[in-house]
């Protein structure tokens, strides 16, 4: 999914690509943003029949300029019918001596791929983190480090740079091993690196609790009313001086916003969705429980209905 303008709702919502139609959907109101769709991604039908002819695509794979050849490289296949082992041929031996120069950089891209595609990510996400990765490894300074963090780093950055973050406790889950913490050293190592690199500071983009809000109430199951209230209270909270991470309030104002609700969300649930541990959700709900008139719109609740808010 990735976010348009509705003119229905009049605001950037989610919406779904209904691919055997070819339509553009809102998921909030329903309205088909953009119909008959014309896809102009890679056709990856074999159209081969069913008598094993190799017939394989009718076109060429997409051209990726990070790579020597534009990663449109020969490969001599074993021809159908041969007998014997068709690397000590003539044609296998050069296959051999004719190996990838980029073979390492199609292996880190694929691994990116994976991470962004389990995600759910936009594949300007995914075309940034190989560019960053790309720069990384020709300064030839990650030799001997964990590449399953310097990878999940640059999906990271690439995240932070095209305003769409991710937690990274989100990037951990699909980094094949690698633990937030080296997620962490990896990252700081790669920025410094590149602004040694490009002689200035690097840009990484603004985090706010907004940008995560959406996804944790998605993942909660809260209603349209709940996730307007919790969105529009973030909001409000960015005037305030609340120095908590943008994380921690968006936490904060889900657990405030559900418990003047009839589906009221326990502590841990929300700690599970957010990925924020449980005292730092009571420790930043501490700091908003004296804002909370201000932060929850009237459409919402009524003064006196903040009266059922726990008392931090």
């Amino acid at each position: 999914m990735s976010d348009s303008f509705c003119p229905d709702c009049k605001k950037q919502t989610e919406v779904a690509f209904d691919h055997s139609a070819g339509d553009t959907v809102c998921t909030e109101c329903g309205l088909v943003l953009e119909a008959h769709s014309v896809d102009e991604t890679s056709e990856w039908r074999t159209f081969a029949n069913e008598s094993n002819d190799n017939d394989p695509v009718r076109v060429g794979g997409p051209t990726n300029p990070l790579l020597t050849d534009g990663g449109l490289s020969t490969v001599i296949a074993k021809p159908n019918g041969a007998q014997g082992d068709f690397l000590s041929s003539s044609l296998g031996r050069w296959q051999n001596r004719g190996s990838n120069p980029d073979r390492s950089l199609i292996l880190a891209f694929r691994t990116i791929a994976n991470m962004a595609d389990r995600l759910g990510l936009v594949a300007t996400i995914k075309d940034r983190a190989n560019e960053i990765y790309k720069k990384v490894e020709d300064l030839k300074s990650i030799r001997g480090r964990n590449q399953d963090a310097i990878l999940a780093a640059c999906l990271y950055i690439a995240c932070r740079q095209e305003d769409r973050p991710r937690t990274v406790k989100e990037i951990c889950s699909v980094a094949n091993g690698a633990t937030k913490k080296e997620i962490g050293r990896a990252k700081e190592f790669i920025v410094k690196q590149l602004e040694v690199e490009m002689g200035q500071s690097m840009e990484m983009g603004t985090i706010h609790a907004g940008d995560f809000l959406r996804r944790f109430c998605s993942t909660l199951g809260m209603n349209n009313q709940a996730v307007k209230a919790a969105q529009e209270a973030v909001q409000r909270s960015e005037e305030l001086d609340i120095r908590r991470s943008p994380i921690s309030i968006a936490a904060a104002v889900i657990y405030m916003i559900t418990q003047l609700s009839e589906d009221k969300k326990p502590l841990k649930d929300i700690s599970l969705a957010t990925g924020v541990a449980e005292g730092t959700i009571r420790n930043s709900y501490k700091d908003l429980y004296p804002y909370a008139s201000r932060l929850i719109p009237n459409t919402y609740a009524k003064e006196e209905d903040l009266k059922n808010l726990c008392t931090p």
